[in-house]
């Protein structure tokens, strides 16, 4: 008899439980949108990227809650937990050491190989908008045919 005591007990808390964590969860969503919207007509990038971090960081709160009590991983052994995190670890360490050594590659290229510019570091000059300019004479298109008038009028 004490048995199913204990068992409706359990399962009254596990409602009560899961109210709690829907009411986390949407608290956070909530949290993350009036951030998100808040950051849309902001000008400071370093607020902004700020803000982008304190997202993130929400958004692993609520992944853990999900996880945790959605999957019933709260309540599991650490070796069932340790599967999920360690592989999770190495990729997100896989993923920041490729974009290190790519990064590490292109400016390596960028400096010792002299054939080679990237397209991103190749300046280009801007023209005036009207006339072209000649940097050999320093003079413009439209001076030279000026020039050229007076030649001929003089000639004759």
């Amino acid at each position: 008899m004490s048995h199913t005591v204990g068992h409706e007990e359990t399962h009254g808390g596990g409602t009560s439980e899961i109210k709690k964590v829907t009411i986390i969860l949407s608290v956070l969503t909530i949290i993350e949108l009036v951030l998100g919207f808040w950051m849309i007509g902001m000008e400071n990038e370093g607020l902004r990227m700020a803000i982008k971090g304190a997202i993130i960081i929400l958004m692993l709160a609520k992944a853990f809650y999900i996880v945790g009590y959605f999957m019933h991983l709260k309540h599991e052994i650490k070796n069932l937990i340790m599967t999920i995190v360690v592989p999770l670890a190495l990729f997100v360490w896989f993923i920041i050491a490729f974009l290190s050594d790519g990064n590490s590659f292109r400016n390596l290229r960028n400096t010792y190989d002299p054939y080679f510019k990237e397209q991103s570091t190749i300046k280009i000059e801007k023209k005036e908008h009207g006339s072209s300019h000649d940097a050999a004479t320093g003079t413009h298109a439209t001076d030279t045919t000026h020039e050229t008038k007076e030649a001929v009028e003089n000639k004759h």
